[in-house]
Parts: C-alpha cells; sequence; structure tokens
C-alpha cells in the first residue's frame, strides 16, 4: 500500500509533464479571470480615489482638475473640523469596544450557565445582530423621540423625569444614545464568540480551581479569562474598526448633530464628498479614515500574534 501511495505524485507529476503544463502556472491561470474581476470590481476604484485625493476636484466646478499632490491631506490635519470630528471618533469608539467588551463578557458567562430557557435566550440574543443598521437606527430614532419615544414614556412613567426630553438634540445625551444604538446592534457578535470560547475551556479546570478553594474572582482570572483572552481580542479588533468606520447608525439616527456632537469622521467624509462636492478632499478623508483604520488593525494583530496559543 505505502508502495503505491508513494507511486501517485511521481505518476501525477509525470502525466503533468506528459499534458505540458506546470501545476502552480495553471493554478493562477484557473484563478486569473476571479482576480481580474476582483481589480475591475474594487481596485481599480482603491487606485482611482486615491489618484483623486491628490487633486483639486469639486463638483462645483467640474472643470478644475489640477494635480496638488498632498495638499488635501495637509489642509485636513490643518482642519479644526478633522480633530474635532477625531475627537469625537475616539470617544465613541472607546465608549462602543468597551461596552461591547464588558458586556459580551457578562452575557456570555451568563449564557454559559445551565438553567430553564438557556436555548430560547440563546436564540434571541442573536436578533438585534440580524435587524439591518439602517432599521435599528429607525427604532432607536423611534425609542429616542422627544414627543412620542418610547424611553421618555417609560421614565415618566415610573417618576424618572418630569417631562419629556430631547434625547438627540442635547449633545452628551445624543451621543451617549448613538452609542447605545450601536451597542445594542452589534453585541450579539461578540457574545456568540465569547460563548464558544467558554465552552471550549475543559471542566476538569474548574473543579481543579473549586478543590484549590478558589473564590469566583480567582476562577475567572486564573482559569476563565486566559481561555477566553484571544477571542476578546478578536472581538476587540472587530468593534474597534466597525465604530471607526460607523456611517449607517449615525445618518439614520442623529445625522451628525445636534451642530458636530456626532460628527465623526467618516460623517465628516460623507459631508465633505457629498454636501461640500470636493471630491478632492472628501476621497483624502476617506483614506485618512483608512490609514487610521489600518494602523489599528496593525496594532491589534502584532499583539494577538504574540499572545500565541493558550495552554489549559
Amino acid at each position: 500500500m505505502s508502495t503505491l501511495s508513494a507511486s501517485f505524485p511521481a505518476a501525477d507529476k509525470v502525466r503533468a509533464n506528459r499534458v505540458g503544463y506546470d501545476r502552480p502556472v495553471f493554478a493562477y491561470l484557473l484563478n486569473a479571470p476571479a482576480l481580474l474581476a476582483i481589480f475591475v470590481l474594487a481596485g481599480y476604484p482603491i487606485v482611482y480615489s486615491a489618484w483623486v485625493s491628490l487633486h483639486k476636484f469639486n463638483l462645483k466646478r467640474p472643470n478644475v482638475f489640477r494635480f496638488i499632490g498632498l495638499d488635501n491631506y495637509s489642509e485636513i490635519l490643518k482642519s479644526p473640523e478633522f480633530w474635532s470630528a477625531l475627537w469625537i471618533t475616539v470617544q465613541f469608539t472607546v465608549m462602543v469596544v468597551a461596552l461591547v467588551a464588558i458586556l459580551g463578557v457578562l452575557v456570555a458567562l451568563l449564557l454559559n450557565q445551565s438553567f430553564p430557557g438557556r436555548g430560547v435566550l440563546r436564540t434571541l440574543i442573536l436578533l438585534p445582530w440580524a435587524i439591518p443598521p439602517v432599521v435599528n437606527g429607525l427604532m432607536w430614532q423611534w425609542i429616542y423621540d422627544s414627543k412620542i419615544g418610547a424611553l421618555n414614556g417609560l421614565l415618566t412613567t415610573i417618576g424618572a423625569i418630569r417631562e419629556y426630553r430631547g434625547w438627540l438634540s442635547e449633545p452628551l445625551s445624543a451621543l451617549l444614545a448613538l452609542v447605545s444604538a450601536d451597542v445594542w446592534n452589534t453585541l450579539p457578535l461578540a457574545v456568540i464568540l465569547l460563548l464558544a470560547a467558554l465552552q471550549r475551556i475543559p471542566v476538569e479546570l474548574y473543579e481543579a480551581a473549586r478543590m484549590d478553594g478558589a473564590g469566583r474572582l480567582q476562577t475567572f482570572r486564573y482559569v476563565t479569562f486566559p481561555w477566553i483572552a484571544q477571542v476578546l481580542l478578536v472581538v476587540l479588533i472587530l468593534q474597534t474598526l466597525a465604530a471607526i468606520r460607523a456611517f449607517d447608525i449615525i445618518y439614520v439616527l442623529t445625522g451628525g448633530g445636534p451642530g458636530t456632537a456626532t460628527t465623526t469622521l467618516t460623517w465628516q467624509t460623507y459631508l465633505t464628498t457629498f454636501d461640500s462636492l470636493d471630491f478632492g478632499r472628501g476621497n483624502a478623508y476617506a483614506y485618512t479614515v483608512s490609514l487610521i483604520t489600518f494602523g489599528f488593525a496593525l496594532v491589534y494583530f502584532r499583539i494577538l500574534y504574540r499572545r500565541g496559543n493558550f495552554e489549559g
């Protein structure tokens, strides 16, 4: 049997030489149509938008298309709008990532316990994730409505507030409303990933911890956390990148307002490109956001690969 199996690669090589093709080259030829389609549909717009970002190009003066190098990028870095949007993006991202990480761990620990109806609850936790971001934004817009909003109705019923408030018309409450809506929509993915990691932990480790007299916090610190740390880092990566690029929920829920209270970098990119019709600077904004996102991704992946594999 071993002789026959050893002879198969040689036979394949002879057959390949007989028909006159080299396997790696043939593999590239088979993938060439797909690679060409990817380049045309994705690669060309990326390259062209980078080229446009190096030009002065505003649709208010469509005949002007002048190469200005990195002037668009330097003007962005000098503008107060950029730094204001960057600071709001940082606040939004930090709050969303922190809440998703903390709540994700707590909910995953809860769903990992045995109790009646656990299967139903695990199914229901997926519903927010299944709702499209635009629909999610419309739903939360109704919840926060200053006249008929469900949140105002609930809080006045229990006596927490005396009169209805315009949650989306105040800078701080608008940002917090945006954060809560985004967390509600994205939390289930973190819960699923963390729950899968929790179910991989050997039961023997918990039994050994109990025999050693470890309490709940000690068990979580020395048993649970090391096993879910890498998955938690993956959750942080996904949530950070998604929060930096968040657009749908802002477009529907706050529109960047009130004023510029929820104007993130992605929303500023949208305003520059489609409100001011400055496609040169708008593409520069888009690439600035991409570079920031890429930088965070590199840092996260460096940390992830440094950690290696955990041993149980």
